[in-house]
Parts: structure tokens; sequence; C-alpha cells
């Protein structure tokens, strides 16, 4: 698997997504040790993870070699992923 970190950490979706895939981790690690990571009630604790994993899902499944989160030309014309070799 090549994956091009340089094009990717200056992609923004890509950034937003890692940072809240990093926001839930700490969140499920401090509810593994005991700490309540509650923010208002459970509704809303859940209301805002389901937000994040959203967020979490945009920005890693996003193309980062095009600006915003569309993919290229030639990717939307792919029957199947183009194989390298």
């Amino acid at each position: 698997m090549k994956i091009n970190w340089k094009v990717r950490l200056k992609h923004k979706p890509f950034l937003l997504g890692a940072f809240v895939l990093l926001l839930l981790l700490v969140q499920q690690i401090g509810a593994l040790v005991g700490y309540d990571t509650t923010i208002y009630n459970e509704r809303v604790t859940e209301l805002f993870n389901t937000v994040l994993a959203f967020l979490v899902l945009v920005g890693v499944v996003v193309d980062p070699t095009t600006e915003g989160t569309s993919d290229s030309e030639q990717a939307l014309k792919y029957e199947k992923p183009k194989d390298d070799k």
C-alpha cells in the first residue's frame, strides 16, 4: 500500500478527520480508565459522537489529490480501482 503522506497531510478534510478520530480515541480511552466524558447528558454525548464519527468518515474517504471533497474526473470514470502495476 502506497500513500502520499505529503499530499494527505496538506488536505484539510483529511486533517479534520484525523483530529476528530484522535478526539474519539481520547474519549474512548478515558471511558476505559473510568473518566466520565459525558458532555451534557448521554443523549447529547451520543449525538456528538455520531457527528464526530461522520466527520472521520468524510475526512478519511475523501480523495486528497483533488480540491474539496470531490473525486477527480479520472477517478469518476473508473469502473474498478486502478491497477498501478
